[in-house]
């Protein structure tokens, strides 16, 4: 189920990863995420890419839902972050966060 949220200014439809199987699977497998969409991640301070297709963007908040840490263009296989604190992790097309997403922003959905 798709829900409507913002990060500054920015609208998402919002995909809710809430419980382990979800989370296991994240965006694996999908040949890629459309623009304006997003998978939220809760439970999660951290993102591998292996077996993802496309780069992705990565905004970390804490419990209420405060941007921690943005991490743009991770690359398929490759990459991996982390975000000591973050309670959730939203995972977004590459170049979806912008200058626009600061640190410090709330998520309303």
């Amino acid at each position: 189920m798709l829900k409507t949220g913002y990060l500054g200014d920015v609208k998402l439809q919002i995909e809710l990863a809430d419980n382990f199987w979800r989370r296991f699977l994240g965006l694996m497998g999908r040949k890629r995420l459309p623009a304006g969409r997003g998978l939220l991640i809760t439970s999660c301070n951290s993102v591998h890419m292996c077996f993802m297709r496309f780069p992705i963007d990565v905004v970390y908040f804490d419990k209420d839902y405060t941007v921690l840490k943005i991490v743009r263009r991770l690359r398929p296989w490759l990459g991996v972050s982390f975000c000591r604190g973050a309670y959730a992790a939203l995972e977004l097309t590459a170049g979806a966060t912008n200058l626009d997403t600061m640190i410090g922003q709330r998520l309303r959905y």
